[in-house]
């Protein structure tokens, strides 16, 4: 029999490939195809079907809410959410929506951190202003506050979701359970030990007093009524509004700072013990009345006693009592109600009271309020919920008279009203006309109390029921000593009586000081929000240079000048290169336009991936630069100046130019040798960069010239292999390098082949920079890094928060240079930047959260088991119906003892959950011991753990049923998902290889993870798919594999082999061979 030619095998092979193609892929119906035709289905058929899919279900009813106090707000966010709606923020100049802030929050400072996943610094600058700003993060009207004024609402998109943002941060925050502590840089307090006394613990006396304990005020005392504290936040602002746990975190910082908490201390009590006077008398210097308003206003027709009639007053603070997990000890129980409950008011309260009628078994609720839909005084968030839990709305409507049998309320006689002609509301008397109701419940709103006005004497209450304050000082008109804020200063909104406590702590601070005799600025200077991740020191050492902290300006646009250099220090960068100077001979000129955004990403405005640059060096002298660099270091002691040089391949030129460099006294100097546009046309920047002979002999000149000056070659990556530039740079003397320039690129043409930038309708090649650049750059400086141990870096190249930053540390650099990211926004982006990296610090000495936390986020249990909640259940069409009966369900058996235990929002997630502080168990490490740590896990492709095989697994309940993993593993990958067709839930199969990239198309965090097969399919081991079984029983095996690897790539080898006259052995090109692959 003749043997078979290779032909044959190729034809048998063909024919095996074709039969197996088929059967290699599972039913693929689900799987998108182009369309070759249009489609066809009755809209009777359409009806029928779009229940199965929707997910906008409104409830059926608003009595489906009984015992259920899940978060309603439409604006909380998830992580994703926030990065994502954060992302949109413009960042504006003078941003109108911190003029609307009564706090004066700096929204777009925060909004920034949050983009950068700094959610500690966000958290800080929002608490820094306003100590209580995660509850006004829950209730804040922001439509009529800073959403309103928002920018972005002039666009399609929609202004930013601000208080959405504001509560993510500082919940995240609140999750981290840092102490508060004391700035040890403020001057000692002359005033410290006066004693201050808050009536009330809510929010404008907690404000309050943590701005008087942040300024030193050490004998601080807070008297509340009631056994909690938060005032309002906790007895009437429902849990599905605002939880109590937000409450006591707040609380808790206040504690922290040494302020003293006094329960169950009315003013005004029977005995009369506790008034302003005796406050007085006890040895308090300052008191501030911050109580709310707790009488309600009752008009004579509801004063009959009927039963059924109950006020906001009465109803809320029970249903907050017996819904609020940890808030009161006692044995409340949610009010019960059935059938119809009118609701009387137009107002916030009223709103609520309307949607916490449902939870306590309210089947019908209707709002009867006396004017129009356009003059209510809820806010339209407060109203768009009601309006969404199928409150019923009755406006212009007066109450004639309370219809009752037997004593018990039956329904209410209304009239019409309108307004006449002077616009007056009048009613229509003459044709009443009969609501029927089960239980009404009064919203009219609050007064103060009989005996509050007596306790508080010597100041005295102005005809609207209210102190009679200075409003600029919140100081009473009566009695200096006293100062007031919250309702009954006439703020009714949260936000607003936290700025009272705010202004108020001020004016107590300059009456205290003035009684001992002490000067005070006539600027406010609050001292903002301190903690020990605040005292985290950042400084690290390049080289033989220390650094404030590792963040640099590149020689770039943001140093075009010495001014904003200044600029820069001021705002606590620690080092700017300058913007690359050369000879007067060879000064340059450049074009315009010449810096564009970057078209790897269809987006406007700031948080641009990439640019594109043809903008050549400096157009200043070196005189100007050497001038400026003397100043500088002279005015900045503690900063660093680094000089950044060009010339030509030419020794007298780079001789004079460092000598001319010299007197200014540079701690150290850069050298561009990697520009990749225009100057290497010139004979300089690239065209000195991309031979190693040509940079050794360039830094052997420097060093000639420089003598013990430190400075470092910035290489190009635009060569073969970076690793022999460097290498050359440091055998020519240089000190470390910089890594890496900008990459040589064409950033796209339009629709008639014109790109942009262009003069003239021309372009060149420019540089690609920003976070488009940033995995070339950490290849870089970590096979720097690897190539040559111990050797200094400066990175540069998409470093763009504390985050990424940290990754080129990691990487093997000291420090990092920046410059898009300034493009993006500005210079005081380096506050961001070094909270972000105290943070990373100060958690590595914090065990709870130290291994556990990725950064500043939290981590989130990926082996979910099925939860009594309907975990197993899509969220969408009759599967969400099915999740929200299993819920009720679920909330009716967390009734114990008459009291609701567990709050269900977010699965408990606000129950009564632990907000007390966590020291840290050891000091924090350098940074300097974080550099190059994770060099070590860089490593060959052929010293991977070939064993070590994962598989994908998804979270059914984070799912949200798009199939993209599906679709991209069906045609991109090894079609090892399956789909259902009914409920549209993916599931592995075992035929997973672990590519992962369901998991990188997938667009929810943590929905899909990937995790052992061995412990995911543990009798299903990896058995490649060859297509073809393999002639030889071993090959392509585990094992096989593993015999067959070669050494890799080596540039030390490299390096002497090309310098070694003869040819290479067979070895060496084996070794060459594998590098490729």
């Amino acid at each position: 029999m003749a043997a078979a030619t290779l032909e044959d095998f190729e034809k048998k092979a063909e024919r095996l490939v074709s039969q197996l193609s088929v059967a290699d892929i599972e039913d693929l119906n689900l799987q998108p195809r182009v369309q070759t035709h249009a489609k066809l289905r009755p809209s009777v058929q359409t009806r029928k079907e779009k229940i199965k899919w929707k997910r906008n279900i409104p409830p059926c009813h608003g009595c489906d809410l009984e015992n259920n106090f899940d978060d309603i707000k439409l604006s909380s966010l998830s992580e994703r959410s926030a990065l994502r709606e954060a992302q949109r923020c413009l960042k504006c100049a003078d941003a109108p929506c911190q003029k609307s802030c009564p706090t004066s929050i700096d929204i777009k400072s925060f909004i920034s951190c949050i983009a950068n996943k700094n959610y500690y610094g966000a958290a800080r600058t929002i608490l820094s202003d306003n100590p209580i700003g995660l509850s006004c993060g829950a209730v804040c009207p922001t439509s009529d506050l800073c959403v309103g004024g928002c920018n972005l609402a002039a666009v399609e998109e929609g202004p930013i979701n601000i208080h959405g943002l504001q509560q993510f941060a500082c919940e995240r925050f609140m999750e981290m359970r840092v102490p508060m502590s004391l700035d040890p840089a403020l001057p000692a307090l002359p005033s410290a030990n006066r004693k201050i006394a808050l009536v009330g613990a809510g929010p404008a006396s907690i404000s309050a007093a943590v701005f008087l304990a942040r300024m030193g005020y050490k004998n601080i005392h807070l008297f509340e009524r009631n056994s909690y504290p938060g005032g309002i936040s906790s007895s009437e602002i429902p849990g599905y509004r605002l939880p109590y746990m937000f409450v006591r975190f707040e609380l808790r910082m206040a504690t922290d700072l040494g302020v003293n908490v006094h329960y169950n201390s009315p003013l005004g009590n029977a005995d009369g013990e506790q008034s302003v006077s005796s406050f007085k008398e006890q040895g308090y210097d300052a008191v501030f009345l911050g109580m709310g308003l707790a009488a309600p206003k009752v008009p004579k027709e509801f004063q009959g006693g009927e039963e059924g009639i109950l006020t906001a007053k009465s109803f809320l603070p029970k249903v907050s009592e017996a819904a609020k997990g940890g808030m009161c000890s006692c044995k409340s129980t949610l009010p019960k109600l059935h059938g119809k409950v009118i609701v009387l008011g137009a107002g916030d309260t009223a709103m609520d009271c309307a949607t916490s009628a449902f939870r306590c078994g309210a089947k019908q609720v209707t709002l009867v309020f006396r004017r129009g839909f356009t003059s209510m005084r809820a806010v339209p968030e407060e109203v768009e919920l009601a309006h969404r839990e199928h409150c019923e709305f009755m406006p212009w409507c007066v109450t004639k008279r309370v219809i009752s049998q037997n004593g018990k309320v039956t329904g209410l006689e209304l009239m019409r009203t309108e307004i006449n002609e002077e616009g007056r509301v009048v009613a229509d008397e003459e044709n009443p006309f009969v609501l029927k109701a089960d239980y009404v419940i009064i919203a009219f709103g609050a007064q103060v109390e009989d005996n509050i006005e007596a306790a508080c004497k010597p100041a005295t209450f102005t005809s609207a029921g209210l102190l009679n304050l200075n409003h600029d000082t919140l100081q009473s008109v009566d009695c200096p000593y006293i100062f007031g804020g919250g309702d009954v200063a006439g703020s009714t909104i949260t936000v607003e009586a936290a700025n009272d406590g705010k202004t108020a702590a001020w004016g107590m601070h300059k009456y205290l000081m003035g009684l001992d005799n002490a000067t005070v600025d006539s600027v406010p200077q609050l001292p903002i929000m301190h903690t020990p991740i605040d005292d985290v020191d950042i400084s690290v050492h390049l080289g033989g240079v220390k650094l404030l902290n590792p963040f640099g300006l590149a020689s770039a646009p943001p140093t075009t000048s010495a001014q904003m250099i200044r600029r820069a220090f001021e705002q606590g960068w620690a080092f700017a290169v300058t913007k690359t100077y050369c000879l007067d001979k060879d000064l340059v000129t450049n074009v315009s336009p010449r810096i564009v955004r970057g078209t790897t990403v269809n987006h406007f405005g700031p948080h641009q991936g990439s640019f594109l640059n043809i903008e050549l060096i400096s157009e200043k002298t070196a005189e100007y630069w050497i001038q400026t660099t003397k100043e500088l270091t002279e005015d900045f002691p503690e900063h660093v100046v680094v000089p950044s040089l060009m010339a030509t391949a030419n020794k007298e030129d780079w001789q004079e130019l460092v000598r001319m460099t010299l007197p200014a006294k540079p701690k150290l100097m850069e050298l561009n040798l990697s520009c990749p546009h225009g100057m290497g046309e010139r004979g300089m920047g690239l065209a000195c960069g991309q031979v190693p002979e040509i940079v050794k002999q360039i830094c052997q000149w420097v060093r000639e010239a420089a003598g013990d000056v430190p400075f470092y070659a910035k290489l190009t990556p635009n060569v073969t292999d970076i690793t022999e530039i460097a290498m050359a740079a440091m055998e020519g003397g240089a000190t470390g390098v910089t890594a890496i320039n900008t990459v040589s690129g064409l950033m796209g043409m339009n629709s008639q082949g014109v790109a942009w930038p262009n003069v003239a309708k021309k372009t060149t090649y420019g540089g690609i920079s920003g976070s488009a650049v940033r995995p070339m750059a950490l290849r870089a400086v970590s096979a720097i890094s690897i190539a040559v141990p111990d050797i200094p870096i400066m990175a540069t190249g998409g470093g763009e928060s504390a985050e990424t930053v940290l990754q080129f540390l990691h990487a093997g650099a000291s420090c990092v240079q920046i410059s898009s990211a300034i493009q993006n926004q500005e210079f005081s982006v380096i506050k961001d930047y070094c909270e972000g990296l105290k943070w990373h610090l100060y958690m590595q000495g914090r065990q709870d959260i130290g291994q556990s936390w990725n950064g500043q986020t939290p981590p989130t249990g990926h082996n979910i088991t099925p939860a009594i909640d309907g975990s197993d259940l899509p969220h969408f069409g009759l599967y969400e119906i099915e999740r929200r009966s299993r819920r009720k369900d679920v909330s009716a058996s967390a009734l114990s003892d008459g009291k609701l235990t567990a709050q269900y929002a977010t699965n408990g997630k606000y129950s009564d959950g632990d907000v007390s502080a966590i020291q840290p168990t050891v000091a924090p490490p350098t940074l300097d011991s974080e550099v190059g740590k994770a060099v070590e896990r860089v490593v060959k492709w052929t010293e991977l753990d070939l064993n070590d095989q994962v598989v994908a697994v998804v979270n059914d309940d984070l799912c949200i049923n798009c199939g993209k993993c599906y679709m991209t593993c069906n045609d991109t990958a090894y079609q090892a998902i399956l789909f259902d067709k009914e409920s549209h839930i993916p599931t592995v199969t075992d035929d997973c290889t672990g590519c992962a990239l369901c998991l990188s198309v997938c667009p929810i965090p943590d929905c899909i993870t990937m995790q052992s097969r061995k412990q995911v399919f543990p009798e299903s081991p990896f058995i490649p798919k060859r297509g073809i079984d393999p002639k030889v029983a071993v090959a392509g095996t585990l094992q096989a594999q593993a015999d067959r690897r070669v050494s890799g790539y080596n540039p030390i080898k490299r390096k002497q082999a090309k310098a070694a006259p003869q040819i290479r052995d067979s070895h060496d090109l084996q070794v060459n061979f594998g590098s490729k692959h």
